[in-house]
């Protein structure tokens, strides 16, 4: 049995405060943005920029799941064939199995670099990841049609050992709280 491939890879974060805006975009549903903006410590504007929790001078590390998003929206239709499209890419039908897997690939990272500390939410600590990804070959379609990715960094901590940031489950993106974050960005 092969051993599996878990992605990540070194990089240098564009950072972008303004992508921190993206929050209190409208969206359906949600004419003010997402309800968590300003609530939330793992949200702007209370979630601390990047090099507030990592060296910026030291390794940074992306680490990311690709989701197939379009054999799953296929799928859906196929099982509800009276749905919208709008159903069919919810993201509370698929982003639980994403995230999960995110997080199976930041454990396999951890496992052999214990010390870094792990943001889960980089767009909410000024860090654009379209234009991150892009840098190590990715590039990200929005909407996400095909694919769909979940995105993490991984640097070493100003202080303490390596953890995740926000890691109670609560504060997970992904989460019931960030559904609004989650269905307008895709992330």
């Amino acid at each position: 049995m092969p051993t599996p491939c878990y992605p990540w890879a070194e990089v240098e974060p564009v950072r972008d405060a303004s992508v921190r805006n993206l929050c209190v975009r409208p969206y359906p549903g949600h004419p003010g943005g997402c309800p968590n903006y300003g609530k939330r410590p793992s949200c702007p504007p209370r979630a601390p920029m990047l090099k507030r929790l990592i060296r910026l001078s030291d390794p940074v590390y992306v680490v990311w799941n690709q989701f197939d998003l379009g054999t799953h929206c296929e799928v859906m239709r196929q099982k509800h064939p009276d749905w919208t499209e709008r159903q069919v890419r919810c993201c509370l039908y698929w982003q639980p199995k994403a995230r999960k897997e995110l997080r199976v690939s930041i454990a396999a990272m951890h496992s052999q670099m214990p010390w870094l500390l792990t943001v889960m939410c980089p767009e909410a600590c000024g860090v654009d990841i379209t234009a991150t990804m892009a840098r190590v070959g990715i590039e990200i379609e929005w909407p996400p049609v095909k694919w769909a990715y979940q995105v993490a960094l991984a640097g070493t901590p100003h202080h303490g050992r390596g953890q995740l940031v926000y890691a109670e489950p609560q504060l997970f993106p992904g989460s019931r709280e960030h559904e609004g974050h989650e269905e307008r960005t895709g992330r």
